[in-house]
């Protein structure tokens, strides 16, 4: 009886059926977007294309398609995976500490290499609607998801005024990152995060009860 060959990464149990482990094509997905980030590094944004990430993959093009509809997609995926696990949240028992300890994340990506993927991606997405779509679905609301939560948990504790507008709130906090990353007229430092913090979140505050000037006679 010839014997049976199976795929790469395959064994079978003593039932005949595949053992435990990664599916093949979560294997091919990972690739695909490690071999994006590669490629960013070499080519830059409008040097990618879909047919070099595949062949560098080992995949076909309809594999790379099958996940990422355009260019745009693909890149903001890879870019948001390669920096999810960095800009995860804390829960310390203080909002400004955990605000201020993701936004210091959040500036040390924006001033590595990994910034330039960023930039590459705003700077497309003023002429395309998808790229910038992209972004804001696999990057933006992930975290932004995320930082409800924290405000939610601030509000708990009495850190923040209740039906106070979280969307403001979060734009005042990182519309100022954006601006100095896109239009560097100062640096982003951690001591900028910490102003900055300091600043927004003291707005934030619940307002203490007016003390009377004067005392009744």
């Amino acid at each position: 009886m010839p014997q049976k060959s199976y795929p790469r990464g395959y064994s079978e149990n003593t039932n005949g059926k595949r053992a435990p482990g990664r599916p093949r094509s979560e294997q091919a997905r990972l690739s695909i977007l490690r071999s994006t980030l590669e490629v960013l590094a070499e080519t830059g944004f409008s040097g990618l294309t879909i047919e070099e990430v595949a062949a560098r993959a080992g995949v076909g093009k309809a594999t790379v398609y099958r996940w990422w509809p355009h260019k745009g997609a693909l890149i903001a995926d890879a870019f948001a995976s390669s920096t999810t696990s960095k800009l995860r949240f804390p829960d310390t028992g203080s909002l400004a500490k955990d605000m201020s300890r993701q936004m210091r994340q959040l500036v040390k990506v924006f001033s590595s290499p990994r910034g330039r993927i960023v930039a590459a991606i705003l700077a497309a997405g003023q002429s395309d609607r998808e790229v910038i779509a992209a972004f804001r679905e696999r990057f933006l609301k992930p975290r932004r998801q995320e930082a409800y939560a924290t405000l939610r948990r601030g509000m708990l504790r009495g850190e923040l005024r209740t039906g106070i507008d979280p969307d403001v709130l979060l734009d005042s906090l990182y519309g100022p990152i954006y601006m100095r990353f896109l239009i560097q007229h100062d640096r982003l430092t951690p001591q900028f995060v910490d102003k900055l913090c300091a600043l927004v979140l003291t707005s934030a505050r619940p307002a203490r009860n007016k003390i009377r000037s004067r005392t009744k006679r």
